[in-house]
């Protein structure tokens, strides 16, 4: 357990230097085609610090997926646009690539497990409005998500993991944000979870000046609201 621990260590600084400090358009993956009646595997996860972090990679994959979409559709045709469509790719597909190498062998499904709707996707990039807004709600989510389940880490790597991520994404929503012509920090007009659904445990403070923290449960359900995900997502972290 110790050496494994060491490892995971060695990998988190590995990339906190390398993996998320540039940015390699080359390794955004490709699109994960899938037939919308493929319920694809499983994914289950535990209510402990692997299901944690499995479960903050699937938003990655996620999201990395969708950016690489977003590339290939063409629907973005401003310039500067387009490259900053680029570089939030490159940062989530550094993110994927961050976890697997902290998580090593405790990662709990492959990439290619993973199964995409296809119909639901086209529908999201079917407009340069649709794609920044799409873009707005999974940076939007994948803050709160990392908030939220980041008090349950136990493993001070992992934590240190999460983190350093959960900052990128927070400057990647404000950045669509902006060029959505929005306000950079979300609104309480934009949260898919009101007040009175919050969970009064994880947040104490409430108020412009701080994010509201989600539940993994609450995730799992704007993440199915999307219909983007054709995976069934079990385990008691989202029970």
């Amino acid at each position: 357990m110790k050496s494994r621990k060491k490892s995971s260590r060695r990998s988190l600084m590995k990339w906190g230097i390398f993996g998320l400090g540039g940015i390699a358009i080359a390794s955004i993956p490709g699109v994960l085609n899938a037939q919308p009646m493929n319920r694809g595997k499983t994914l289950t996860f535990n209510a402990d610090d692997i299901g944690i972090l499995n479960f903050a990679l699937l938003l990655e994959e996620l999201e990395a997926a969708f950016y690489a979409a977003v590339v290939s559709s063409g629907k973005i045709t401003n310039s500067k646009e387009m490259e900053y469509m680029r570089y939030l790719g490159g940062q989530e597909a550094a993110h994927v690539t961050f976890l697997r190498s902290v998580l090593a062998n405790q990662v709990l499904f492959a990439t290619q497990d993973l199964s995409f709707n296809q119909s639901t996707l086209n529908n999201l990039l079917s407009s340069r409005d649709s794609i920044l807004n799409t873009a707005v709600t999974l940076e939007d989510v994948g803050v709160h998500a990392y908030n939220g389940a980041g008090p349950s880490l136990t493993n001070p790597t992992f934590l240190l993991a999460a983190g350093s991520i959960v900052s990128v994404e927070a400057r990647h929503a404000a950045g669509v944000r902006a060029l959505l012509g929005k306000p950079t920090t979300e609104p309480d007009s934009d949260r898919l979870v009101n007040d009175a659904n919050l969970n009064s445990t994880l947040n104490p403070l409430k108020g412009r000046a701080y994010d509201e923290l989600y539940t993994p449960k609450q995730i799992v359900a704007i993440v199915g609201s999307l219909n983007l995900l054709n995976n069934s997502i079990g385990g008691s972290l989202v029970a």
